[in-house]
């Protein structure tokens, strides 16, 4: 089964009309993208946006072998130009199948939101699953794996997080990112995100084989995300998770009774959080890393080495002298070994403190001092590390 894809971006383009975003601006050649469209085998078109016929030459195709023209969502965008000789555009009902003479068959799916995700399977067996914009699976009733996803990715994270918790998208699924709006500017900041979900976007024109191997990126199992305060890191770690069914969430910080400020703080961050992501308190994290099961997310270590610190003594001179720094350092040690031997996914955010103020304190130098340490222990067993100014995220590996 081949697809074409004619356009890969939200119903009015990118960029908007009329719209002065950074994004907007930037989103030039390939980033430029038309409303999304899909023409199946020459035969099947999904979507009918302004200029199809236009868009299938520019990547040389026709329109003229089409059979059936299906609409998945609301048009928002610009009226819609119907060109000569195509079929009248409908929907399939909810549920139903239709069955096209050249042997492909399509199942309307259930949205979340208004619109219809369509199932289309080839005449070769290949399938893949396409969902309007906005929009997720109303329910999956345990699917075999699609060949190829095209979704929301960016705009519906937790759509993606439902395939994969039914089975329905796995390492070998293609997920391909349409729908793509000025939410997230274009270029590198867009593959970066899309790479974090294990999906990819292709400029408009791209055509592709169905089931045909493509480099899916590689979803890197351990992650560090430093920042300064208030800078972002919290947020992008909990994107990095947000098409994942299944998180633990450890919070190292405890609840802090009676603090109505950190109260509200940690408020804030479960808001943030899906409904479906569980979370412990707790700063024990080498039974977690050593434990089977879903992603970590720890936010953040440098709670945890407040806690550690307080456990050895470590703001009493004589206590750090006598043994105090040495238990640190043990402790340190003990962390990044379950780091390096883990299984399981990890995302952890830390402060970065060393390009700051110098504390007035011996004691908030001592704690500046080692948690640099920990954060540079912690980084070396991390394949991705990533620094996050003014909610900008800089690679620094990975």
């Amino acid at each position: 089964m081949e697809l074409t894809l004619l356009g890969t971006g939200a119903p009015e383009g990118l960029p908007r009309p009329d719209c002065p975003c950074a994004a907007c601006a930037s989103a030039l050649g390939d980033d430029a993208r038309a409303a999304t469209a899909l023409l199946v085998d020459g035969v099947l078109l999904l979507d009918l946006t302004p200029g199809a016929a236009f868009a299938a030459a520019r990547a040389g195709r026709t329109l003229s072998g089409v059979r059936q023209v299906l609409l998945s969502h609301p048009q928002e965008g610009p009226a819609l130009e119907h060109p000569a000789g195509l079929p009248a555009a409908g929907r399939v009902p909810e549920g139903r199948e239709l069955a096209l003479l050249d042997g492909h068959r399509v199942r309307a799916l259930a949205m979340d939101a208004p619109g219809t995700g369509y199932e289309v399977t080839g005449p070769d067996g290949q399938r893949l699953l396409y969902l309007p914009p906005g929009c997720a699976p109303a329910g999956l009733d345990h699917p075999a794996p699609y060949d190829m996803v095209l979704a929301d990715v960016v705009g519906r994270p937790d759509a993606l997080a439902r395939l994969r918790a039914a089975g329905a998208v796995t390492a070998t699924t293609d997920v391909l990112a349409v729908h793509i709006d000025h939410d997230v500017p274009p270029g590198a900041e867009l593959r970066r995100r899309l790479a974090a979900a294990g999906a990819r976007a292709v400029p408009d024109g791209t055509t592709l084989v169905v089931g045909e191997f493509h480099a899916v990126p590689d979803l890197p199992r351990r992650t560090l995300v430093l920042g300064g305060a208030r800078s972002g890191k919290s947020v992008e770690a909990e994107r990095r998770l947000e098409s994942f069914p299944e998180v633990v969430y450890v919070a190292t910080g405890g609840t802090r009774e009676g603090d109505p400020e950190w109260a509200a703080r940690v408020g804030l961050h479960r808001e943030r959080r899906p409904g479906s992501w569980r979370t412990e308190e707790t700063c024990d994290l080498i039974p977690l890393l050593d434990a089977d099961g879903p992603p970590l997310l720890i936010d953040c270590l440098s709670l945890w080495l407040t806690d550690a610190m307080d456990q050895v003594g470590a703001w009493d001179d004589d206590k750090w002298a006598e043994g105090g720094e040495r238990a640190l350092r043990e402790r340190v040690a003990a962390l990044t070994e379950a780091v390096r031997r883990t299984r399981r996914t990890v995302v952890a955010v830390s402060n970065e403190v060393g390009s700051g103020v110098v504390p007035a304190t011996p004691a908030g130098r001592r704690f500046r001092d080692e948690l640099g340490r920990l954060n540079a222990s912690f980084a070396t067993e991390c394949e991705s590390v990533l620094l996050v100014v003014a909610g900008q995220a800089l690679a620094l590996r990975g």
